[in-house]
C-alpha cells in the first residue's frame, strides 16, 4: 500500500532540493516519502538529515544487531515504511538477508542467537508504551556488550521510536525500498508482552 500523505508532498525546491534530491537518489533510488514531509520545515528537516548523517557514524554496536534492533522496534510500532526501508539498508550493507527477512517474527524463527533475541527483545520492551525493561535485561545486555554498545542500542531503538512514529503518524507506508532484496520480508508473528 504506497503512502497515504496526512499533509500533502512538498515541493523540493531551491539549490538545497536538487541537492538532496540528487543524493538520495543515488543513495537510494528514490526520494524517501518522509523527505517530502519533512520538506514543509526546512530547519527540522536540515536537523533531521544532520541528525542522521551522525548517527550513521556510531559503530559501537554490532551493524546486524543494530538492524535487528530497528526492525523489531518499527515492527511492534507497526512502520511498513522503517520496515521496508530497514531491509533495503540491511541489504545494501550486505547483512544476511535470510535473517534480517526474520526480525517481524523473531519469536518463532530458529534463525537467531540468544543475544540477538535478547537485543530484540530490549527494542520491543522500549518500545511498548510504558516500557517494560527491568534492570535484569539492562545489566544482562550490558554485560556482553558492553558500555559503549549498550548506550548506541538504547539510543537507537529510541531513534527508530522517533522515525516509525513520525512516518506511521503522517501516514507512511511501504515504498518499495525491499524490491531491490532477494528474499520478501516474513508476515509478523506474535508479539509477547
Amino acid at each position: 500500500m504506497p503512502s497515504q500523505f496526512r499533509i500533502p508532498k512538498a515541493t523540493l525546491d531551491g539549490a538545497y532540493g536538487a541537492i538532496m534530491t540528487r543524493v538520495a537518489r543515488r543513495m537510494w533510488g528514490q526520494v524517501p516519502d518522509n523527505a517530502y514531509v519533512l520538506w514543509h520545515h526546512l530547519p527540522v528537516a536540515k536537523a533531521v538529515f544532520g541528525f542522521e548523517q551522525k548517527v550513521a557514524r556510531w559503530k559501537a554496536l554490532d551493524p546486524h544487531l543494530k538492524a535487528y534492533a530497528e526492525m523489531a522496534a518499527a515492527g511492534a510500532i507497526g512502520c511498513s515504511w522503517c520496515l521496508d526501508f530497514g531491509y533495503f539498508m540491511a541489504h545494501t550493507k550486505g547483512l544476511d538477508e535470510s535473517k534480517v527477512r526474520e526480525v517481524p517474527r523473531w519469536r518463532e524463527s530458529d534463525a537467531f542467537t540468544d543475544l540477538e533475541r535478547d537485543v530484540m527483545a530490549y527494542a520491543e520492551a522500549m518500545t511498548v508504551t510504558p516500557p517494560t525493561v527491568t534492570d535484569e535485561t539492562v545489566a544482562d545486555l550490558d554485560r556482553q556488550l558492553g558500555h559503549a554498545a549498550m548506550v548506541e542500542l538504547t539510543m537507537m531503538v529510541a531513534i527508530e521510536n522517533e522515525r516509525s512514529r513520525f512516518n506511521s503518524a503522517l501516514g507512511l507506508a511501504s515504498q518499495g525500498f525491499s524490491d531491490v532484496c532477494e528474499l520478501p520480508l516474513a508476515q509478523a508473528g506474535t508479539i509477547s508482552r
